[in-house]
């Protein structure tokens, strides 16, 4: 740990107010030759230049023997590995705010930083007593020290606010308002603790799990995890970054959770809802059949353009939860009941509160809940539980189909026609599925029950 990082933990509040001649400039910072606050009138081409160029932090110390400013050498302290203007900007007006901070304590580069450090700490000690550290002299060398702050000497508000920058490049904006829910509520905890103006590097494992626990209590293992999960995405962030050393967040442990079972329909309900969707909500209708006949999540429909669908060549592309985005065939018996789309505008959103085929310009979270909602008054017309949702459609299909298959094929042919129709990437994961919705049920025992009665099968 530098020297400087060192004072800056340690400092004393209070200041002592000497009339002298300021003996050094203010910190300031450059940005690669360009005036940040034209930046959003640059060229790309232009921003793409500055950001080339090195950023840093530069002042003047005033020379013992000339009596002179004399400008010191340029901190950057790895700024120039980050690759935003709004990154770059945070650390450095972290560091400008800190160097600042210790040249108002009486820091001076030119000293020798050994003795300094050694004479600072024995005034530190004497702090418990409440005594006013007194300035000491310290004997000038002429040769400039190179002034250095760790990173992991920022803030921890800070720090993980320069981590949701760069989250920010990474992740969808589904993904990212997650996540960034998940450590705005870490940071307002940090704050009812007191903890914000801490040191990042000063944040330990037990603050974490402190943190997670009164998730749990507050509401369930789910959403403890689910926190625990953007916390240590975060912090491996940090760490690759390296303002933190050692993403400990990794090592807290997950809880078992109970999944939420969304239930099969029987052959009845289903009949009975498209029946009903058919006079009363035909819009609806057709998003059901998107997930149950493309085996489609809800919030897969949802992001679905015009221009999405192939009708000639039968088949849609969606962007999907596990790859940017996937081709599926559109069987026949969906292509029928699709209305005419060759004048639709193949940028609007294939569904919309009021039309197939239209602007509607809301996130893609809220347009899966705007279903499920218009979904709940089916429910609630039918008498169907929390259990039963849009989902369930797809379950349903999933399972009739293998049932089917597994009329006249092995379980692993019938798996392995299956799992192509369904798009799973992998067996197992095709398996896992249909034993949580309970696809694969035996033949009927009968027979051996009543062997094991001791009467004879007739």
């Amino acid at each position: 740990m530098s020297f400087i990082s060192l004072f800056l933990r340690t400092v004393n509040e209070s200041v002592n107010d000497f009339k002298m001649i300021q003996p050094y400039s203010e910190p300031k910072i450059s940005t690669g030759g360009v005036n940040i606050t034209e930046w959003k009138n640059l060229t790309k081409e232009q921003q793409t230049k500055a950001l080339s160029k090195d950023w840093f932090i530069y002042f003047s110390f005033r020379d013992r023997n000339t009596g002179k400013l004399k400008r010191q050498p340029h901190i950057k302290a790895g700024v120039n590995k980050l690759k935003t203007k709004t990154q770059r900007m945070r650390f450095l007006k972290t560091m400008q705010r800190n160097i600042l901070m210790l040249l108002e304590q009486g820091f001076n580069p030119y000293a020798d930083n050994a003795k300094f450090q050694e004479e600072f700490l024995n005034e530190v000690s004497k702090e418990k007593s409440k005594e006013v550290v007194k300035p000491k002299v310290i004997e000038v060398v002429q040769k400039p020290v190179e002034v250095i702050i760790d990173a992991n000497e920022l803030q921890v508000v800070d720090a993980l606010k320069f981590g949701l920058d760069l989250k920010r490049n990474v992740l969808t904006n589904n993904s990212y308002r997650g996540y960034v829910s998940h450590i705005n509520r870490f940071i307002k905890w940090l704050v009812a603790h007191k903890l914000e103006k801490q040191s990042i590097s000063s944040i330990t494992k037990k603050n974490v799990i402190e943190y997670l626990n009164s998730v749990l209590s507050s509401s369930s293992s789910r959403n403890r995890n689910n926190a625990r999960a953007s916390i240590s995405s975060l912090f491996k962030t940090l760490e690759d970054n390296e303002i933190i050393k050692e993403n400990f967040v990794r090592k807290i442990n997950v809880l078992k959770t109970t999944p939420k079972r969304n239930k099969t329909y029987t052959t009845n309900q289903v009949r009975d809802i498209n029946e009903y969707l058919k006079k009363n909500d035909p819009i609806l209708l057709l998003f059901i059949q998107f997930v149950s006949f493309n085996f489609l999540r809800p919030i897969e429909v949802c992001r679905l353009k015009v221009g999405d669908l192939n009708i000639e060549d039968k088949k849609l592309m969606v962007k999907a939860k596990n790859k940017a985005v996937k081709i599926k065939i559109i069987p026949d018996m969906l292509l029928e009941l699709l209305p005419d789309m060759s004048k639709m505008n193949k940028n609007d959103n294939l569904f919309t509160p009021n039309e197939i085929g239209g602007e509607w310009n809301v996130d893609d979270i809220n347009k899966r809940d705007y279903f499920s909602k218009r979904f709940k008054i089916v429910k609630d017309h039918f008498g169907l539980g929390i259990e039963y949702g849009l989902y369930s459609f797809r379950h349903t299909t999933i399972t009739h189909l293998y049932r089917e298959i597994r009329k006249t094929c092995s379980p692993f042919e019938a798996k392995t026609k299956l799992m192509i129709i369904t798009g799973h990437t992998t067996m197992v994961a095709l398996e896992q599925y249909l034993r949580d919705i309970d696809a694969e049920l035996p033949e009927d025992y009968s027979d051996l029950l009543k062997k094991q009665n001791g009467k004879s099968h007739e």
